[in-house]
């Protein structure tokens, strides 16, 4: 059986994005070599720490400055000669339109794209230009099924698509002193608390799109529509700007504040996510396109969790069974959803239950790390393809 011995992986930003370095950290523990290409940024010690071989390259596609193309491809090319890699990971749509321009379609290192999100895909020109880029190195990990799917669709074969989530840490931390002092402010304003955990990613103009990708909006009017019934009902807001668009963080907490000025909480960016979840009644998740979002997160915390019928979400939110699943874009039904949800405790509490027992077989980062060495595996190497059990909720490759 073959061992892999160097990979290295392309990701855009060391701000955000921490599924893929709990991915690496795993991979450098299961005995792998792993390097990263990455812009400077507030992860780069974490990598560090992990074990894994930090590049300081921006390797992200320049579609806003084509003329930097050229610069990027050399450096990018000069990095692959450099680390020797057996295998190339990328982790976002630009870093593998760099890598596959500037290795060319038939390169003879393979290459990995591991899709963190849908939203590509959903649109004809986008899938195109990507599909366009690939050659015979080629291979694709989905993050969600909806995913996998759509590649199938689009006419790639099925040995070369894959199905690994994006996994995370079972385990959490104690809440520190800042966090029980924001819960205990929370509860305070009202009897019940819906809350929303994401960075707000503005609008892209270029799809048409008017409200942002995550679903604030819509979130902040379904409130307005439930306080027609519970008056005092609690909206909170984690979550800051995606990118430095302050601009948009500053335009979604406008309106919240407009509908209302007291229940509605906006607490921007913070590190101590799941200890704020103990303030939460419902958590929401209401993208317009999504991979898994941070339905895992809510749902791993125990909390009843409402979702967009879109991408992943239905992978880990069912409705009836795991939570509760509202056409997105629709305020209505997602008010209608969270009174549900509020009404019928016992029902809401049975959901969470299920939906945690799920969650913590699909995500955690251990199991899922150790899927994707296997991809790695058998593209290099060529070892028997992965199939999915009777009864095991992981699905390993797409066939």
């Amino acid at each position: 059986m073959g061992c892999i011995v160097i990979v290295l992986h392309l990701v855009k930003t060391a701000v955000g994005a921490e599924w893929a370095l709990r991915q690496m950290r795993e991979l450098v523990t299961l005995g792998l070599t792993v390097h990263v290409a990455m812009p400077p940024g507030r992860l780069e010690d974490a990598y560090r720490a992990a074990g894994v071989n930090v590049h300081l390259a921006d390797v992200d596609f320049p579609a806003n400055a084509p003329w930097r193309l050229s610069a990027i491809e050399k450096r990018f090319a000069r990095l692959v000669d450099e680390v020797g890699p057996d295998l190339i990971h990328s982790h976002f749509v630009g870093t593998t339109l760099t890598m596959r321009v500037a290795l060319g379609k038939h390169h003879t290192i393979p290459r990995v794209f591991q899709v963190p999100g849908p939203l590509h895909l959903e649109h004809r020109l986008f899938r195109s230009v990507e599909l366009a880029s690939a050659g015979t190195p080629d291979y694709w990990i989905g993050s969600c099924r909806w995913t996998c799917e759509a590649y199938r669709r689009a006419g790639v074969s099925a040995d070369r698509v894959f199905l690994s989530y994006y996994g995370t840490d079972l385990g959490g931390a104690s809440s520190g002193a800042s966090a029980q002092q924001a819960c205990a402010d929370i509860r305070a304003r009202g009897s019940k608390v819906v809350g929303l955990i994401a960075y707000m990613y503005p609008p892209k103009w270029f799809l048409a799109q008017r409200r942002g990708l995550k679903g604030h909006e819509d979130l902040i009017d379904a409130l307005q529509i439930c306080r027609e019934r519970h008056p005092d009902l609690v909206g909170v807001f984690v979550g800051g700007a995606w990118n430095n668009a302050r601009w948009y963080y500053d335009r979604v907490v406008a309106y919240g504040l407009s509908k209302d000025a007291y229940h509605n909480v906006f607490l921007g960016t913070r590190r101590d996510v799941r200890d704020l979840y103990g303030a939460v009644d419902v958590a929401v998740c209401p993208s317009h396109s999504e991979n898994v979002g941070a339905a895992v997160e809510s749902l791993l915390c125990g909390v009843p969790t409402i979702a967009s019928n879109v991408g992943g979400l239905p992978d880990l939110i069912q409705d009836g069974q795991t939570g509760w699943l509202v056409p997105p874009k629709d305020p209505v039904a997602l008010s209608e959803a969270i009174l549900s949800a509020l009404h019928d405790e016992q029902t809401a509490r049975g959901r969470a239950r299920n939906g945690q027992q799920l969650a913590r077989q699909l995500f955690d980062v251990r199991r899922t790390a150790a899927e994707v060495a296997q991809i790695y595996r058998r593209i290099v190497f060529g070892e028997p393809a992965m199939r999915q059990a009777p009864g095991d909720p992981g699905v390993r490759e797409v066939a």
